[in-house]
C-alpha cells in the first residue's frame, strides 16, 4: 500500500494521469455478517477493479466515511485491504468517521492549523489536489469554519496559475434528494463560496456523502458527486416529511461506483464505472479491424 498525502506523481510526457475517487465505503457497518459483511464485500470487489483493471490509477482518493463508526477496527480492516495497493492513497475524513481513526490508519497525515485534515498534493502534469477536511463532530452535514476558509484561500494563493482539483466529503449544493440534502443558506455553504467565487484555476469539485451520480456547479465550478461504494441512496427527488413514514425507498442494492479523473495537462473528464459481473459483448479482434481503424482515420 503506499497511501503518502505529501508525494506527488512523477508528471508524464507519455500519457495522462489517472486519479480514482472511492467514497462512502461505510466499513463496519454490519461487521457481524458471515462470511464478510456486504460493504466490505462492495469494498473488495472495486479495489481489485481498480489494481487489475485495464485502468490502473495513479492515485486513489477516499474521499470520506471510509468507515460507518470512525473505530480503530474498521480502519484496520481497510488499511489491510489497502495494503498491496501499488499506487498512493489519498484518505479523507467524512461524517461517518473520525480524525482520531483518520491519523490512527494513516500515520502519514500532518493536521492543518485547528487539527483539521486537510492537504495539498502534486498529482503530475501540473495539477493540485487540495483534499478538504468538512467534518464537524456529531454532525451529519458539512461544515466549512473561518479557519479552513483562510486555510484553502492561502492554498488556492500559492499557486494561483495552477490547475486544481477540490476533493471534499460533503457537497455544498442542494440536489434535490430531501433527507440527505443541506439547507442551501447554511453559513458553511456561504463562506465556502466566497472562497471559491472568482479562483477560475479550480478545474472541478469533487464530492461523496450522497450516495449517488450527480453533476450541478458551485461558484461557477463544475460539481460532481461520486456515487458509493456502498449501497446507493434511492433516486427519488419528491419532499419527504420526517413526521409521516411514507415507505419510499431509501437505500438500494445498485452496484458499487467509482470514479477515474484523467487529466492531461490540460483537460479534466471524469468516468465512472459500475463493478460487476459484466456480459462481454465485443472484444477487439480481427473482425473488428476495420471498424477501429476507420474510427482513427476519420481523425486525420
Amino acid at each position: 500500500m503506499g497511501p503518502a498525502p505529501s508525494s506527488g506523481i512523477p508528471a508524464s510526457t507519455n500519457r495522462a494521469v489517472l486519479i480514482a475517487q472511492m467514497t462512502d465505503i461505510h466499513i463496519g457497518f454490519a461487521p457481524r455478517e458471515e462470511p464478510e459483511e456486504l460493504n466490505l464485500t462492495r469494498f473488495r470487489a472495486t479495489l481489485e477493479r481498480l489494481i487489475h483493471g485495464p485502468n490502473r490509477p495513479d492515485m486513489l482518493v477516499l474521499s470520506g466515511d471510509i468507515t460507518d463508526h470512525g473505530d480503530a477496527d474498521s480502519f484496520a480492516t481497510t488499511v489491510e485491504r489497502l495494503r498491496d495497493c501499488p499506487f498512493p492513497v489519498l484518505p479523507m475524513v467524512g461524517n461517518h468517521d473520525s480524525r482520531e481513526g483518520l491519523l490512527g490508519a494513516f500515520p502519514q497525515i500532518e493536521p492543518a492549523d485547528g487539527g483539521f485534515l486537510h492537504y495539498v498534493v502534486d498529482a503530475g502534469l501540473g495539477l493540485r489536489i487540495i483534499c478538504l477536511d468538512t467534518l464537524e463532530d456529531g454532525r451529519h452535514g458539512g461544515a466549512f469554519c473561518e479557519v479552513r476558509a483562510e486555510w484553502l484561500a492561502a492554498r488556492l494563493a500559492d499557486a494561483p496559475e495552477a490547475p486544481t482539483l477540490i476533493f471534499m466529503h460533503h457537497p455544498p449544493v442542494v440536489a434535490g434528494i430531501d433527507w440527505m440534502d443541506p439547507a442551501p443558506d447554511e453559513p458553511w455553504i456561504m463562506r465556502l463560496h466566497d472562497v471559491l467565487i472568482g479562483q477560475s484555476q479550480v478545474q472541478a469539485i469533487h464530492c461523496g456523502h450522497l450516495h449517488r451520480p450527480i453533476t450541478t456547479q458551485f461558484a461557477g465550478i463544475p460539481l460532481s458527486v461520486t456515487p458509493s461504494v456502498a449501497p446507493l441512496v434511492a433516486m427519488d427527488l419528491s419532499p419527504i416529511d420526517p413526521d409521516s413514514p411514507d415507505d419510499r425507498e431509501l437505500i438500494t442494492t445498485e452496484p458499487p461506483t467509482y470514479a477515474l479523473h484523467r487529466w492531461d495537462g490540460a483537460r479534466l473528464v471524469t468516468h465512472y464505472e459500475r463493478v460487476g459481473d459484466w456480459q462481454v459483448l465485443a472484444r477487439f479482434h480481427a473482425g473488428l479491424q476495420p471498424m477501429i481503424r476507420g474510427m482513427f482515420a476519420e481523425r486525420d
